[in-house]
């Protein structure tokens, strides 16, 4: 049992006190809230596998409810977005909700907090209501419409709704305390007007909820137990017990808000805002961009529901902001890719590799595991030929003796198949090398037992056979930001800091068999990285993605530069 206890989260040891206290275990019923104002990034996916794990290791219900209470900034390709998103993600809500479905009853209840003396219209503009707010240290001001009467409230009220006023010109706000020292006491506002349509609901409301009014009300509205919101929510959670004070009834399920650290992902941004930002102004190709960190562009990078879900695991619920380094979130990918993705062979940055003692036209078939971490995945056949390509940094004219690749005069093995020897080079007229001359040796093929099959060398290179060589279009994506944390310096835009290098894009040779992958595919190209083929392909003309690296390739190179 001590053990069990130590293995809990804070917010699963709240629950779990909760229930020695006597809180009914079929109560319990959590929701993941999001706002219908963009696409769903990594940060949500940890929120989303905190939820709807609490649901899963409780077998307690989860709502999905759109907080749409913004209708200027909400959209439907939003909510299908969300929705699409968390199934893929392998959950599933119990309900679907929306805020917007509460808009009646939040009135009401807004029209009975005017009669009991306890919010009322202000018709100062919000600048100056901000101003009266005072500082931390410093009481507020009392607006001078605080006292109006409980007639000339709901007067006034009524005809918001009914769309008589001009947006800014007033709102409602609850009367609380004006010296209270947190500041989301004094008096804050509940209702605005906009005359905005609603995606739901249309023209049918001039006025609009804010999110504090309506968060708690849902909650209590779906008998949410455990409203679980990130760290920036902690100073609101006194008004939102405030708020649930005034219309609580006796025996049914009060809701609590507990915090937790948000994400914060390194060389990204995670602001809704920037990612339209950098959607908007170009800077990536769309939402689902494979160098965003949102959800749809994480899948179309290659990622799996699988590693993200590890990832969150991984991370943990924290009572602290921190920032996560994003080879956590590699590592994730990495790590489960590795078990399931088929190995198979493309040659990136090609120069012509000749065999010269190879006999010309004769093609052998020679047989190459699927993945060796998965022996139910079997074997394939690839064709090796005379002429090859390999990867052009695979070869130096001359080397060192750390340099365990191709070079004159030394021996490598090519995957499964033989061991070469480099001979001499052919260049043109620029000096640049079009093509590589080697020798091999006939009885150290791969698997065939020989003495020389078994023997040793230090390198193994990678290789596509030259007259089977299918082509593919390959984008190689790297971090989107040059620095941790791009958006730290108030002082710089966050765009200053984009990786130039980010896209490179480039024509491949590919084994055949990758020539038919469909769209979704992820494969090893081996000593490459990871790979997924993207939504682009066409038949006989894949576009794959670079999932990520086989290697942290990137620390590597920071650490080097700051030498």
């Amino acid at each position: 049992m001590e053990d069990k206890e130590k293995s809990l989260n804070f917010i699963e040891q709240i629950i779990e006190d909760d229930l020695a206290a006597g809180f009914p275990r079929e109560k319990l019923r959590f929701r993941f809230p999001p706002e219908p104002n963009g696409y769903l990034h990594i940060g949500h996916a940890k929120s989303i596998c905190l939820n709807f794990g609490l649901g899963e290791k409780y077998g307690a219900p989860v709502n999905l409810r759109f907080d749409d209470t913004n209708p200027e900034k909400e959209d439907p390709e939003f909510v299908e977005a969300i929705k699409r998103d968390i199934r893929w993600l392998g959950f599933q809500w119990d309900k679907e909700l929306y805020a917007s479905d509460y808009f009646e009853q939040l009135y009401e209840w807004a029209e009975d907090l005017i009669k009991r003396g306890l919010a009322y219209v202000d018709d100062q503009p919000q600048e100056v209501i901000n101003a009266q707010r005072g500082t931390p240290d410093k009481p507020g001001i009392e607006s001078p419409y605080r006292n109006r009467s409980v007639e000339e409230n709901l007067d006034l009220f009524r005809r918001m709704r009914a769309g008589e006023f001009e947006e800014g010109s007033r709102v409602l706000r609850a009367k609380i305390d004006m010296s209270s020292p947190n500041m989301h006491l004094r008096d804050p506002i509940m209702y605005r007007i906009k005359k905005v349509p609603h995606h739901r609901t249309g023209d049918k409301w001039k006025i609009y909820p804010t999110y504090d009014w309506t968060h708690g009300q849902s909650d209590y509205i779906e008998q949410v137990s455990h409203s679980l919101c990130t760290l920036e929510f902690l100073p609101h959670r006194p008004l939102y017990d405030w708020f649930l004070d005034q219309i609580y009834e006796e025996g049914k399920v009060r809701p609590k808000q507990r915090e937790f650290a948000r994400l914060n992902l390194s060389y990204t941004v995670m602001s809704k805002r920037k990612l339209a930002r950098l959607v908007e102004e170009g800077y990536v190709n769309g939402w689902d961009d494979p160098r965003m960190p949102t959800i749809s562009g994480l899948r179309r990078r290659g990622y799996t529901p699988e590693s993200i879900r590890d990832f969150s695991d991984r991370v943990g619920v924290a009572k602290r902001d921190n920032l996560i380094d994003i080879a956590l979130l590699e590592f994730s990918i990495r790590d489960h890719l590795n078990k399931i993705a088929p190995r198979r062979m493309a040659v990136l940055n090609p120069v012509k590799l000749i065999i010269d003692n190879y006999p010309e036209g004769k093609t052998e078939w020679l047989k190459a595991e699927n993945n060796p971490e998965d022996p139910a995945a079997g074997y394939r056949e690839i064709p090796f030929s005379r002429e090859l390509y390999i990867e052009r940094e695979d070869f130096r004219e001359q080397a060192n003796r750390k340099f365990f690749r191709l070079t004159l005069g030394k021996e490598v093995r090519l995957k499964n198949a033989y061991i070469i020897k480099g001979e001499y080079v052919v260049k043109d007229d620029e000096g640049n090398i079009i093509e590589i001359h080697a020798t091999y040796d006939p009885l150290s093929k791969s698997g065939s037992g020989t003495p020389e099959s078994r023997r040793k060398v230090k390198g193994t290179l990678h290789w596509v056979s030259a007259p089977h060589a299918r082509t593919a279009e390959v984008r190689l994506y790297d971090r989107l930001f040059t620095v941790e944390q791009p958006d730290a310096d108030p002082e710089k835009d966050f765009t200053e800091f984009i990786n130039p290098d980010s896209l490179k894009t480039v024509t491949a040779y590919i084994e055949p068999s990758l020539a038919e992958a469909k769209p979704g595919d992820r494969f090893q190209f081996q000593r490459l990285g990871y790979f997924i083929a993207d939504p682009d392909s066409k038949p006989g003309r894949p576009v794959f993605n670079r999932t990520v690296t086989l290697k942290d390739t990137w620390a590597k190179l920071q650490k080097k530069q700051q030498k």
